[in-house]
């Protein structure tokens, strides 16, 4: 055993010497990485991650709509308006959400339409004749029409949060009407603008903050520098270029025993009294070693230089030890179907970048939802897909049952390919 690990730190020292093994294993996964991060924090110093103004075009339509009696101190933002329809207008028009909405207004429904149509806004919001008057009726459905340019998904959506929030707290207003209504068992609808008064008198969505009243929390309303959000972007992107070449280091280490045979000191260590199964285990452990020290180094330069969060410590060794095994296993086998190294090019530059590639949709998916299927199924069909969704398992705070299943995986895949490739380096040497 002590010859075996004596084997292994002779070939590990060798690779460390060699200046193109380190630019592959700590230099290109950070200069990479540092790119995305000078790329994203430019864009933060100037106010980066700023989101778009969406075009909006409304066309209040609300006739002989009951007045609404609430005070202006209970509507968010402290808006000063009379009736229902006037108060969607306003809240749109407000300058909390100025940063994220361009809003105009259109005579009659058709107008508003032709403009989306015409590519002159984005979003049509058609507030019907009888809006009011429904919402006024215990029994009516108060409905508002929203017309988007179906090229776009961005701008849109957008809107279509902040409008469902604030007819969400609208809700609030109609059941609570009802309710008032059903509770007195008259049709007086005269009582309808007291029952609203009293509702939002102690409603809980009273706020100066109409931003933070209606607006949902990803989306910003201001333009502003956010670490996190950087942080955020870059982690994924670090864990990936980490996994990436912790592949290409355990691949590269392993085509150290191919290189040894044909430079005749591998045949020169099989005549020594040393047993065969020792040289190879020292070989091997030699993968197992060098893939370690590559992984904690740049996890540590990951945490000081970019600030990424990994997550828990205990959660990131099981995902740690499942990334070594599986890129040393992986290199292990791989070589062990090669006859030289001159085959090892076109494996390298094939095999792992297909492999790499493939495992690292769900990093720059970004959680799309159109590559959603690729990001949580396709990408897991190589031990590349299940050491990414494990580091990102970690660094989303993930529960530690689930980080745990997700190494035992990466531990079978393992298994296999070590089996495999210990049995077809024996039967090529022993």
């Amino acid at each position: 055993m002590l010859k075996a690990i004596d084997i292994a730190l002779k070939d590990m020292t060798r690779s460390f010497r060699s200046s193109l093994a380190l630019v592959f294993m700590f230099g290109m996964p950070l200069l990479v990485t540092g790119m995305f991060y000078l790329m994203f924090g430019s864009a933060s110093s100037q106010g980066g991650f700023n989101l778009p103004r969406t075009k909006v075009v409304i066309a209040n339509l609300d006739m002989d709509a009951p007045r609404l009696q609430a005070s202006a101190k209970n509507i968010p933002g402290g808006i000063h308006v009379h009736t229902m329809s006037d108060l969607v207008v306003k809240v749109l028009q407000s300058d909390e959400i100025s940063d994220l909405l361009e809003v105009s207004l259109a005579q009659d429904a058709a107008s508003a339409r032709a403009g989306v149509d015409n590519r002159q806004a984005q979003v049509a919001i058609i507030i019907p004749v009888d809006f009011s008057r429904q919402f006024a009726d215990p029994y009516g459905q108060a409905v508002i029409e929203f017309y988007q340019d179906p090229t776009l998904t961005l701008g849109p959506g957008i809107v279509k949060s902040i409008l469902s929030q604030f007819m969400d707290g609208l809700s609030g207003v109609k059941i609570a009407v009802d309710v008032a209504m059903d509770q007195l068992e008259v049709e007086d609808y005269a009582l309808v603008g007291q029952v609203v008064q009293l509702f939002m008198d102690t409603s809980v969505i009273q706020s100066d903050d109409l931003a933070a009243t209606l607006l949902d929390e990803r989306l910003p309303t201001k333009p502003q520098k956010s670490t996190h959000t950087l942080v955020s972007i870059v982690g994924p992107i670090m864990a990936g270029m980490m996994i990436f070449y912790a592949f290409y280091t355990g691949m590269a280490s392993a085509e150290s025993i191919l290189r040894e045979e044909e430079e005749g000191t591998l045949p020169r260590l099989f005549t020594t009294p040393t047993p065969q199964a020792i040289i190879l285990s020292g070989k091997f452990l030699a993968v197992f070693l060098t893939v370690l020290v590559q992984i904690t180094v740049l996890l540590i330069a990951g945490l000081l230089v970019f600030r990424v969060d990994w997550g828990n410590l205990i959660s990131v060794a099981w995902v740690v030890v499942g990334i070594v095994f599986s890129a040393s296993s992986f290199g292990i086998f791989v070589n062990s179907l090669l006859k030289n190294t001159k085959q090892g090019g076109v494996i390298f530059g094939g095999v792992l970048t297909f492999t790499g590639m493939l495992g690292m949709i769900r990093v720059f998916a970004m959680n799309s939802p159109s590559t959603e299927f690729l990001g949580n199924t396709v990408s897991l069909l190589v031990p590349q897909g299940w050491a990414i969704r494990g580091m990102l398992q970690t660094m989303n705070g993930v529960a530690g049952t689930q980080v745990l299943l997700n190494t035992l995986v990466m531990l079978a895949w393992s298994a296999v390919f070590f089996i495999f490739g210990v049995w077809r380096f024996n039967r090529r040497y022993i």
